[in-house]
């Protein structure tokens, strides 16, 4: 089991005049847990977030995709995110899901978030509307100005529809100046590559894909923004942990041995697996909101093994 990293808590380092790394590790997209009545069952997220933070994890993310904030009142989002920066209490760094498809929203969710006490936020490329670049440029612009604390982009063209070009973060990273990171989960390692080239020490990448996070640490990566990390919290903090201290073939054989669950993992739209999975290890996370449905019989036989096989407890 690896030490925890010594700079996990990075949020307003100064770099050449930059606000940079809210976190080194793995953070996690974690879920909102729901009572059998489709309430946000509070009592359940905190004890998640207890359960991240005594398995090493380094900071966490409220609100994201895993967490289902689509389906979220703004009312029900803004809650979820004071009530975790709260039960949080600043032991890590809690980064706050704040992207809209309308930007006076995310504006508004992004500035509330801020008055709670949150480290950073996490935008969303700006769905259906599929914007331009030069929109793009304008929409972070706007909500990142709008506030003072870390903004992380999140870019992941397959639910979205649109990609940020390495040239518009570079853009935006050297521009703005409290846009400091970028989750990337395009899945195009050539991509992430041009990204580092252009961006350098600009912009920090987190992986967004659980399958490449030893590949982006590669190409100078920050750490993960991690699904997994939801059912393994210790072992995903540890692919990051073993590579940052130099344990290359260490780092490597765990990111490999997890491949299996990753897949089972996504083996549905997120996070439909990765509740079945919880609610597998007995966490009773509850259902989920609609449009998403309880994950196949056939699929749920195949993620039970899975996480058997990776060494986690099923009911």
């Amino acid at each position: 089991m690896c030490t925890p990293l010594s700079y996990i808590f990075e949020q307003k380092t100064i770099q050449e005049g930059k606000i940079m790394s809210i976190f080194t590790g793995a953070g996690v997209a974690v879920v909102t847990p729901m009572t059998e009545t489709g309430t946000v069952n509070y009592a359940k997220l905190g004890e998640l977030l207890e359960f991240q933070i005594s398995n090493g994890t380094d900071s966490i993310i409220i609100c994201g995709t895993t967490g289902e904030a689509s389906t979220l009142s703004h009312e029900e989002h803004l809650e979820v995110i004071r009530f975790a920066i709260e039960k949080v209490a600043k032991r890590i760094p809690v980064i706050a899901g704040t992207g809209s498809n309308c930007t006076d929203t995310a504006v508004y969710l992004s500035q509330e978030a801020e008055k709670y006490g949150a480290d950073g936020l996490l935008l969303v490329t700006p769905y259906y509307n599929k914007a331009t670049q030069k929109g793009l440029i304008a929409h972070f612009t706007k909500i990142a100005e709008s506030v003072k604390i870390p903004v992380v982009l999140y870019n992941i063209q397959s639910r979205t529809g649109v990609n940020i070009t390495p040239e518009t973060l570079a853009y935006l990273a050297k521009n703005v100046e409290n846009i400091v990171a970028v989750k990337e989960a395009s899945g195009n390692i050539s991509q992430v590559a041009k990204i580092a080239s252009l961006c350098g020490d600009s912009l920090d990448i987190y992986s967004g894909n659980d399958d490449q996070i030893v590949p982006l640490l590669s190409l100078g990566g920050k750490g993960v923004i991690s699904v997994l990390s939801n059912i393994a919290p210790r072992e995903t903090h540890d692919i990051v942990a073993k590579f940052m201290e130099g344990d290359l073939a260490g780092s490597l054989a765990l990111q490999l041995k997890a491949i299996p669950l990753i897949d089972q993992l996504f083996c549905e739209v997120n996070p439909i697996p990765v509740k079945a999975a919880l609610n597998l290890m007995g966490w009773e996370v509850g259902p989920l909101r609609m449009p998403l449905t309880t994950m196949e019989e056939e699929h749920q036989k195949h993620l039970k093994a899975a996480m058997e096989a990776f060494g986690i407890k099923t009911k």
